[in-house]
């Protein structure tokens, strides 16, 4: 029998001793900085004038922990993510956790170990946060949500309505790996493979492009509903066809039949570490070199183009040469993978 003093129990919700020793001992250190110190009701920020990106996200992966990582590395990633494809500067986050009694806190302690690793490489401080403990069997192990703020360039156009016809588009590395590993490693599947997710913080890779002068007309991190969904939102937003080469698009081989044993469209898959980039035909060749400069747009290419072609929809031209319509999946073909 575990040692219930090296789990959650119920009392670590309940706002008094053991509640203040659990964030003392276990988060503090991990995630303190000048904002969050003072354990005030809520973070007093300096923010500069201007436009402000606010964001939240909930996050119930299963297994907690996956290749690649776990779910404190994916609750930064995913917040700072949907920032930075917005065209901000991702500043402060907030983080919420509903942990469930019988929790041992030697897995608590890794959580809050990745999540102070992801925040550092992504360059944003924890500023404030919320602990609750719910009974056992009834929190799925761990839920974390995230909120976050940052802020908005100048000069930043994204806009669906400059989206014309020839304008490029751009995936920034190889497609389905989160989702796929996440899978793979769920209890009872008993596959072995050497996925591991991609999740990863993208705002570094963005201020390459914002760097490099690109013209940057769209931007989406394909998280649930993969390729395939962006994609389906891009056509319906600009009434326009979008026209992909599936040879194009960047993903690894066992990826590609790790989803066709599972009897998955890899473009429906998850990705946690990867943008799709709309840009003019002209600025395709800088957006790629500027990708590749970073190690998560090493893989970067040009999957296909915006077209005039009526109806709208998304186009994909096979390897074969043939042709198929992509749509957005009905539903969650990957439960509580983000």
């Amino acid at each position: 029998m575990s040692d219930p003093n090296d789990q959650i129990v119920l009392a670590h919700g309940g706002g008094g001793e053991l509640t203040q020793r659990l964030i003392a001992e276990r988060f503090l250190p991990r995630l303190g900085n000048p904002l969050l110190d003072p354990l005030g009701d809520s973070a007093l920020l300096e923010l500069p004038p201007g436009r402000l990106a606010f964001t939240t996200d909930s996050h119930v992966v299963q297994p907690i922990e996956f290749p690649g990582g776990d779910i404190g590395r994916l609750a930064v990633c995913g917040t700072v993510n949907d920032l930075a494809v917005m065209g901000a500067v991702p500043r402060a986050l907030s983080l919420a956790v509903i942990l469930e009694e019988g929790l041992p806190l030697s897995l608590l302690d890794r959580v809050i170990d990745s999540i102070a690793a992801a925040a550092s490489e992504a360059g944003v401080n924890i500023v404030t946060g919320d602990t609750k403990v719910v009974e056992h069997q009834r929190g799925d192990g761990l839920i974390i949500t995230t909120a976050g703020v940052g802020e908005l360039r100048g000069g930043v156009r994204l806009d669906l309505g400059r989206v014309a016809p020839g304008d490029a588009v751009i995936v920034t590395g190889r497609i389905a790996e989160h989702g796929l590993a996440v899978m793979c490693a769920r209890e009872g599947l008993g596959l072995q493979t050497q996925l591991r997710s991609d999740v990863a913080p993208v705002n570094g890779l963005i201020d390459r492009l914002y760097a490099a002068g690109v013209d940057l007309k769209f931007m989406r991190d394909p998280t649930r509903g993969g390729l395939a969904g962006v994609l389906a939102d891009l056509c319906q937003a600009t009434r326009m066809t979008v026209c992909v080469e599936e040879r194009a698009i960047p993903m690894t081989g066992i990826a590609r039949h790790t989803a066709e044993l599972l009897g998955l469209d890899p473009l429906l898959v998850a990705n946690e570490g990867k943008v799709v980039v709309v840009v003019p035909p002209e600025d395709a060749d800088r957006a790629l070199a500027a990708c590749r400069e970073h190690p998560l747009g090493k893989h970067a290419a040009v999957v296909g183009h915006v077209l005039e072609a009526q109806p709208p929809l998304v186009e994909l031209v096979t390897r074969s040469g043939g042709r198929r319509l992509v749509q957005r999946p009905y539903g969650e073909e990957l439960p509580r993978i983000c």
